[in-house]
């Protein structure tokens, strides 16, 4: 049996039976005037973090949510474009598209201004989106492409890539780690099928996306998830897992290089009222700055000494330069 289709049996039973906390921690749920989430999506939201940004979601955007889970995040997507098939949810697990759908019927009862019509469930891979090219303003997916392997994540990101619009973005939460596992660990089906085998550190989980063509890189939160210990899991020692949520625009490659975004701030301290490095990043004086790493370490290289750095603190809430 492959990875893929111990994946698909974990997801099956997930889907004919709740597992609260299945292969994640609880997310909290965003509290919106007129928004419920029906219990059993809660118990069915087999998610790392959140997807739901709503500086994304602005101007009625076309959405595309992949691998629905029992449906909470293209509920709370639902919220921000309520048009008929304005989100679409795919999964190429039958009975998860089905548990999804009768619990929007559960979410119709709840929420006035919800309609079942406004998601549109489609049958599909992830390796292979049922979507057309440059149709989509959002694409989102939680706590999904850490299943894959290497050359599955590469066609995953690709197909994204594929669907989304110029400037589009793709938003992701995904488990990451900077200890190295061991071979049995890596190689563990049931647990890569949890998303926790496949765990990259973020330097590689950043490269997947900026590889593929994604111009700008935004890291929005960097929390703690799971401790995979030697008691309960295949390993000698203790490794530390984090939850991380990312956004990958689709913004033209620049010349010398992608714009990273890790959470940095510039702050001019100077004589001057403001200080202008003349490529397009005017820094006013005690004002921080979000930059990018490029940013940054241009700033850095000038030397002064009326300028701060900050560190990387992995968490941007966008703004800033570039």
């Amino acid at each position: 049996m492959s990875y893929l289709e111990t994946t698909h049996d974990v997801y099956k039973e997930a889907a004919l039976t709740p597992d609260v906390g299945l292969c994640c921690t609880t997310n909290p749920i965003w509290e919106l005037p007129g928004l419920k989430i029906p219990r059993i999506m809660q118990e069915m939201n087999y998610g790392c973090g959140s997807t739901v940004h709503a500086r994304d979601l602005s101007n009625n955007p076309k959405m595309l949510y992949v691998g629905v889970g029992g449906g909470m995040e293209l509920l709370q997507f639902s919220y921000f474009n309520r048009q008929k098939n304005g989100v679409i949810g795919v999964d190429v697990v039958d009975e998860m598209l089905e548990a999804s759908k009768e619990n929007f019927k559960i979410a119709e009862e709840q929420n006035s201004w919800f309609k079942s019509e406004f998601v549109d469930l489609k049958k599909g891979d992830a390796l292979n989106l049922p979507v057309e090219d440059n149709s989509i303003d959002v694409a989102a997916q939680n706590c999904l492409f850490n299943i894959f392997k290497a050359e599955d994540l590469k066609r995953a990101i690709e197909e994204m890539y594929r669907v989304l619009k110029p400037h589009g973005r793709l938003v992701m939460s995904d488990p990451t780690c900077e200890q190295p596992m061991n071979e049995t660990l890596r190689n563990d089906e049931r647990l890569r099928a949890l998303c926790l085998s496949g765990s990259l550190p973020i330097a590689d989980y950043v490269k997947a996306l900026t590889d593929v063509g994604f111009g700008t890189i935004e890291i929005r939160a960097r929390k703690p998830y799971r401790i995979l210990n030697p008691e309960d899991y295949p390993t000698d020692e203790l490794i530390y897992i984090e939850s991380i949520e990312v956004a990958a625009i689709k913004d033209p490659m620049p010349e010398d290089g992608p714009c990273i975004f890790t959470g940095k701030a510039a702050i001019y301290f100077g004589k001057e009222d403001y200080f202008d490095d003349k490529k397009g990043h005017v820094l006013l004086k005690n004002q921080p700055l979000a930059i990018c790493d490029k940013t940054a370490a241009d700033l850095t290289n000038l030397g002064r000494k009326d300028i701060f750095i900050s560190e990387s603190t992995f968490h941007y809430d966008g703004g800033g330069c570039c």
